[in-house]
């Protein structure tokens, strides 16, 4: 089945090629008019080639999406530009990789979640970067279909919350032992730590930048380090606000202990746009601070990554304990780190 999804969502490319070639198909009404229509073609098509065994799960209905964008001027930006990079290779990937699962009736919860995440903050920015933008004039009827693909992901992260998760949640004597040792003698722990307490710190001071906070600190970085966040667009104010009232709480929750997943799209996209030939030369970085900027925004990426890995690779720490033969009536330590309770 992945196998004819795949190829099925090739041919957007076609409609795509039609709709570069024809002047008549690039009017604004056109443009609504074949989006619907894609929708319903696309939604008919896998119906009829599944009726006599119809799929349970929405996702086999989307992949199709992730290969066609249709033509908007706000898609020539280079943040959407990146943003549909990342929908046609990363999204589809995952939808792939889903179905596949689907078809062999396996279960795919976490990567469900990391997609409706990724979508949902992909759209949410996007969405908000057209309105609050520049091209917040030139808004095209094709635009309400976004929300479509807004709700979309939200409908699917509520479908899956639904599901038994993958991982077992309760841990015994391995999760006792692991939880009972301080920070200062996990050093993987502690540097991940440090790179999260940065990301913060790095989140605030890009918020306040979005927020015209007055502050000089703010000044000097925007000016000599990131002037694309001033960008006329939208789109970086937009995503700096979101990782600031967003983002930020959740990186304090993974300095806590909790399990999440950040925007990896949004920062691709940022880092993208910043670089893009498209991007007006005075919002680049500057050449002095370039690979400074750089490396600071790509290890701000990695950064929940390397939580997620720690997380998948060794989940001990972040299990309930349950009792064990011997362990009832005992007394607890009072000691914080090797309370034993349920976290």
């Amino acid at each position: 089945m992945e196998t004819f999804v795949f190829l099925f969502s090739f041919s957007a490319l076609g409609i795509l090629y039609a709709m570069n070639s024809i002047p008549a198909f690039q009017e604004p009404y056109v443009i609504l008019e074949i989006g619907i229509a894609v929708l319903v073609v696309v939604f008919l098509f896998y119906f009829l080639i599944t009726r006599g065994n119809p799929p349970k799960d929405f996702l086999l209905y989307f992949p199709f999406t992730c290969v066609i964008d249709l033509g908007e001027p706000y898609l020539g930006t280079p943040y959407a530009i990146m943003m549909c990079y990342w929908d046609g290779i990363v999204h589809f990937i995952m939808y792939l990789v889903m179905i596949s699962r689907i078809t062999d009736r396996k279960g795919y919860r976490s990567l469900g979640l990391i997609w409706a995440g990724s979508l949902c903050a992909n759209m949410s920015v996007f969405i908000a970067g057209i309105v609050a933008g520049k091209y917040g004039s030139e808004i095209r009827p094709a635009f309400w279909i976004n929300f479509l693909f807004l709700l979309m992901p939200v409908w699917g992260a509520i479908t899956l919350f639904t599901r038994p998760k993958d991982r077992p949640l309760i841990g015994g004597y391995n999760a006792q032992q692991a939880q009972s040792m301080k920070l200062i003698w996990r050093p993987t722990d502690l540097i991940l730590v440090v790179l999260l307490i940065a990301a913060m710190a790095f989140t605030a001071i890009r918020g306040l930048v979005a927020l015209d906070s007055p502050l000089e600190a703010c000044s000097i970085y925007v000016k000599r380090y990131e002037p694309y966040l001033k960008d006329p667009v939208g789109y970086p104010r937009v995503m700096m606000l979101h990782l600031f009232f967003y983002g930020l709480p959740l990186l304090g929750a993974f300095v806590y202990g909790s399990q999440a997943w950040v925007h990896m799209d949004c920062q691709w996209a940022h880092i993208g746009g910043s670089l893009h030939p498209r991007t007006t030369a005075q919002f680049r970085i500057p050449n002095g601070v370039f690979w400074s900027v750089l490396v600071a925004n790509l290890l701000y990426a990695a950064t929940p990554i390397l939580v997620a890995l720690r997380v998948c690779n060794n989940p001990y720490f972040f299990l309930k304990i349950a009792p064990f033969p011997g362990q009832t009536g005992l007394p607890n330590s009072e000691e914080k780190d090797t309370k034993i309770k349920d976290k």
